[in-house]
């Protein structure tokens, strides 16, 4: 053992192989080299060791070439198959052509008589526009009844919003937790009344939620009042973000229109005198730079009072609520002071932000009352709560999160990670928009555009699709593959064409 340690060395192994990182033979081999060893392991002319041994590799990477070259061969002598070669059969029937149509209508969004054209020419089988019709309403019975027997109290927090089509108000409900849509309804008018009864038709089948969140509308939060009595609805930020982006653009825009009108003055200022002509601009042009130094700062103001309003008070990581209300109001004051400016813009605002402060700060109160939970359950001050959520909170690739986060854990110990799953629950718990609806209507558009009159039965056979297709794709991995009632439920369902009674096709 001696002996041998002193002839080989380990250090002086390693070493060599730092010195010499591509000693390996085999990766110094170039392709023409690779290709002579598995030409030669495949004509057998000299065995697999004879082979290792002479290019100074393993019997392992000799047997890959010959597999590579092998490969290539299958690949060069296959006939390549033509377009016009059957690839498999498929057995119309008719009950496959009703789930066909199906298909092309709710997947697709065909139009009725664009699935007439399409089974014309495609597949040589004329079909009625009625009959197409017919197809589609035999299959609301079944959607209905399981739309209606869907239980509805697990959703904790619901979003309302409405959509008109055609001057027709369409009620919309959705479940910010798992996107569930439980209430889709074609209405003959949108007031409190409405909005009431058919909320109360949902609380009959289990919609009991904490709070809901939806925009301003007058007529949706009576109803929900009559419905539900004494349970919060928060204001949408989304609708006072797209608002506020709205009225800084057109300020954006007379700066601009300002800042234009002065050049043009300059110019011709400039025009007169080169040609010595008497100079009546000059006033004109005190008066537009004055306009001009307006214009700009009063558009960086409100651009500056909109960062901070979205970054600091309405951020899901921030101070206490009672910061935060008085952040607000100092934000609205500001505001305020800048309606001479611009009253036609502002002044309707800054009324709209008066009047939602509570509601639009709501999610904050509900956030200190989990921190201080949290708090008394880990034993730890409620700053350092707040601080973990923040930090939390911050990209992943900031430095400033990963500097933070250590002091974090270094003063937390074990308690960092049952706390960090807690606030992380918090977090996908905490709902500030209704997004989720507004993503639904835009979903309904690329429907409500191909008919003018939507009915309450195809309304229907829609909410049933949405709730029970399954998504392909989405920014939350645990949405991925999934369908709206499988994430309310967790419990999975057959496809949606086998919830209507049919049977799907298969190759095998």
């Amino acid at each position: 053992m001696e002996e041998t340690d002193v002839c080989h060395p380990t250090n002086t192994v390693l070493s060599l192989q730092q010195a010499i990182p591509n000693s390996c033979p085999a990766k110094s081999l170039p392709p023409s080299q690779r290709l002579q060893i598995g030409l030669q392991a495949l004509a057998g002319s000299q065995t697999i060791t004879n082979l290792a041994e002479e290019f100074q590799v393993s019997r392992k990477f000799v047997y890959c070439q010959s597999d590579i070259a092998s490969q290539a061969l299958s690949e060069a002598f296959t006939p390549q198959q033509a377009d016009d070669q059957v690839l498999f059969y498929l057995p119309v029937t008719k009950q496959w052509l009703h789930q066909f149509i199906l298909a092309l209508a709710l997947i697709c969004h065909s139009p009725l008589r664009g699935i007439v054209e399409l089974l014309g020419d495609v597949f040589d089988y004329p079909m009625a526009l009625g009959t197409v019709f017919n197809v589609l309403r035999a299959a609301v019975p079944r959607a209905q009844a399981h739309n209606q027997a869907q239980d509805l109290r697990p959703i904790r927090v619901g979003g309302h919003d409405e959509i008109f089509q055609a001057g027709q108000p369409v009620l919309v409900g959705v479940d910010l937790q798992s996107t569930y849509c439980y209430l889709l309804s074609r209405e003959q008018h949108c007031d409190g009344d409405t909005w009431g009864v058919r909320l109360l038709e949902l609380q009959e089948r289990g919609l009991a939620p904490d709070h809901f969140v939806a925009d301003a509308g007058y007529a949706l939060r009576a109803g929900q009042q009559l419905a539900f009595p004494g349970v919060p609805c928060d204001s949408d930020h989304f609708h006072l973000s797209q608002e506020w982006t709205k009225i800084a653009v057109i300020l954006d825009n007379r700066a601009y229109t300002a800042l234009s009108k002065c050049a043009a003055l300059e110019r011709k200022i400039a025009r007169a005198k080169r040609r010595g002509q008497r100079i009546s601009s000059q006033l004109k042009l005190l008066h537009a730079k004055k306009n001009q130094a307006q214009a700009i700062t009063l558009a960086d103001d409100f651009a500056l009072l909109g960062r901070w309003l979205r970054v600091d008070v309405l951020g899901l990581a921030g101070p206490c609520h009672a910061d935060r209300l008085a952040l607000y109001d100092f934000v609205v004051a500001e505001v305020q002071a800048r309606i001479p400016q611009a009253a036609n813009l502002l002044e309707p605002f800054v009324k709209y932000l008066q009047g939602q402060r509570d509601d639009l700060l709501a999610f904050s109160a509900r956030l200190d009352g989990h921190f201080q939970a949290l708090a008394a359950k880990f034993a730890v001050p409620v700053e350092v709560v707040r601080e973990l959520f923040a930090v939390q909170t911050l990209p992943l690739h900031r430095s400033r999160r990963w500097r933070r986060d250590a002091l974090l854990r270094r003063r937390l110990g074990a308690r960092y990670f049952p706390l960090s799953q807690a606030l992380e629950q918090v977090r996908r718990q905490t709902f500030r928009a209704s997004s989720l609806v507004e993503n639904l209507n835009s979903r309904l558009r690329s429907y409500f555009f191909l008919r003018r009159q939507i009915g309450n039965e195809y309304l229907t056979l829609l909410q049933f699709y949405f709730n029970h297709h399954r998504y392909l794709r989405s920014e939350h991995p645990e949405r991925r593959g999934k369908s709206p009632v499988e994430l309310l439920t967790g419990q999975s369902h057959p496809h949606w064409l086998e919830l209507l009674g049919y049977k799907r096709f298969s190759r095998n």
